[in-house]
Order: structure tokens, then sequence, then C-alpha cells
């Protein structure tokens, strides 16, 4: 086919959005006169940087793209183009919405088989069917060989490194210690490590190693603020640096903790080893950071808490689990840290 362009929709979240990259770098590599065009929202576009043929279409579902009125403007704005297929990699209501509208105009369009049948089974109360489910990245993977793109993770390579961000640069230049990232919050209470155990990880990590914290809006980054000025060697960067900075830095980190979110698979796509920490979800849900090892995980005791994974987003907490986290010392964590520290020499 020549001079191919592909129409991508993923509108949410961070993570799922992050996990597009990775399957983006083989399709370029696979078909290297390709065009993407990537809808998203507006705050995203720093992701998709590294890209050459590629544009950014930002949605505006507050103005312009508001309600069925707004979907059917922002499918007018994107038909003038000639698309190869159309990727939905989101299948929600508003994805259909504008799937339906390329299908009546003779687009061809593939959708995301999300598993939502299996994800059931291995979330529900009775009779779970515990199994590694498909990982997402390979959902997205499939979409394009419905569409005629066929290509193989394996052929993935990480890009460059970009310079180290100008505001981290005198630190960069001083510091002989390892650099270990740390993202302690995510979405829902349950996916996130009890902050006064997290803090005893830092307090005794920041010892021998630089510590760099991640996180976003106001309530977590007065967390992360007091965490900053209590330690002589973590910096936060949340709300200090901007998200196209975060991305600069996290190929120089050694290591990034994190929980089952968004900054696991942003440093999974830079290169670096990824230790998650999964609360009342599990690595088997299908959203572990790309080309991570499971070995590479912190999971609860399943024999203590059968229920795990309770959801897949991490927002259910059955009676009996608000404390579940806390079954997970400082020291398994720090111990981890450690040992794949030691493995990256």
């Amino acid at each position: 086919m020549k001079n191919p362009h592909l129409l991508l929709l993923r509108f949410s979240a961070l993570g799922d959005v992050a996990m597009t990259v990775p399957v983006i770098r083989c399709l370029y590599k696979t078909y290297p006169d390709l065009t993407i065009t990537f809808v998203s929202r507006p705050y995203l576009a720093p992701l998709f940087e590294e890209f050459e043929n590629f544009n950014f279409y930002p949605v505006d579902f507050n103005g312009r793209h508001n309600g069925i009125k707004g979907l059917w403007q922002l499918f007018l704005e994107l038909k003038k183009t000639p698309y190869s297929g159309v990727a939905d990699l989101h299948a929600v209501i508003r994805t259909h919405f504008l799937s339906f509208f390329f299908s009546l105009c003779f687009f061809k369009v593939r959708k995301v088989n999300k598993g939502r049948k299996e994800k059931h089974l291995l979330t529900r109360k009775k009779n779970k069917k515990f199994q590694p489910l498909t990982p997402t990245v390979f959902r997205y993977v499939d979409v394009f060989r419905k569409l005629d793109f066929p290509i193989t993770m394996e052929d993935h390579e990480f890009p460059d490194k970009n310079p180290v961000p100008q505001p981290l640069l005198p630190l960069y230049n001083q510091s002989e210690r390892k650099w270990i990232g740390i993202a302690p919050f995510a979405s829902y209470s349950g996916k996130t490590y009890p902050p006064d155990l997290m803090q005893q990880v830092i307090a005794f990590l920041q010892k021998d190693y630089q510590i760099f914290l991640f996180g976003a809006g106001n309530d977590e980054i007065k967390i992360l603020s007091v965490w900053e000025k209590a330690y002589n060697n973590v910096v936060n960067t949340a709300g200090k640096i901007s998200l196209r900075n975060q991305l600069d830095l996290m190929p120089y980190l050694d290591l990034m903790i994190s929980m089952d979110s968004a900054n696991g698979h942003l440093a999974a796509n830079a290169g670096i080893p990824v230790l998650s920490l999964w609360g009342l979800t599990h690595p088997f849900c299908g959203f572990t950071p790309f080309n991570q090892p499971l070995d590479h995980s912190i999971t609860l005791d399943r024999k203590k808490y059968p229920l795990i994974p309770t959801s897949v987003y991490g927002n259910i907490t059955p009676a009996g689990y608000e404390n579940a986290f806390r079954s997970v010392q400082p020291k398994e964590i720090v111990e981890k840290i450690l040992e794949l520290l030691t493995k990256k020499r």
C-alpha cells in the first residue's frame, strides 16, 4: 500500500494511552512510509513527540466536540483525510459513535477487544477463573492485524535518550548515586500503597540513592513536597517540571517503583526496569508495564486475600480488604529494589 495513513482513537487514560507507544514504534519500523493521526486529549501530546509522520489531533470534549453534535463535528474534521484504516483502541461510547460514522462512509474500522467477559471471570467473587489475560499491548497489536497492518513486538526498539532536563542537569553532573523514581499514588486507594509505609521505603532508600518522586494533582503534590523537604536526597518532580521533562528524565533512572498506574508504563516505555506494586489488582489483568518480567511485581498473598483481583481498576474494596495492602512490609519492597538494582549491574 502506497503512503498508508492510519487513524487511531484512544482518549484516556494516561496509562492506556502510554501502552500504545511501543506498538506505534513497531508500526513505524515495519511500515516506514506510514503516517499516523492519533486522536486524544491535549495533555497527552508529549507522549508521542519521538515520532515523525505523526499528527496528534487534540479533542475538545468540553467545547466543540461535546455531546453527539460535537462527535459529529469531530468526525467531519477527521474524515477529510482518506485513511487506510481506523483503529478504535478505546471501545467506549464516544469511539463507538465515531466508528459508526466512519463505517457509514466506507472506511475500514476495527475495534480493540477488551476481553470484558474474561476480566469478569477473573475479578468475580465466586468461581473466580484465575489465569493471565492477554496483555493490553497485544490487544492493540491485534487491531492492526485486522486492519492488514500486522506487526510483531519482537521488532520493538527503544529510542535514544533526550538530554537530561535542564532543571536537573546540575544534579546529574554532581550526583554519583543511582537514580530511583517512585510514583507512590494511583487512581484508587485500593491500588495505592499506604503513604506512611511508602515514606519508610523512601527514608531508607534516600540514604544511598537519589530519589525522584512522581505524581499529579494538588493532594499528591502536597504529600510529595513534604517528603522532599524531609529528606536530603529526594526531589519532587510533580508540579515542578513538565510532563515532557519527566519523560526525558525517566531513561536516566536506574529503576522506577510504581503502583498499578501510568508512571510504570511511562518508565517502561523508556526501557528502564519497573517494580510494580499491586494492591487489589493483579498483573493477570493484562496491565503489566511493557517488557517487564513477572518477577518485577509484588502482589498480595492470595491465600490471605483470595478475592484479588477484586476489579480491573482497583475501585472495589470488599469488606476486610481495607488494609490488605498493609500486609506488604516496607522491608519486602526494599529487598526487592536492592535485588533489581543488583541485577541491573
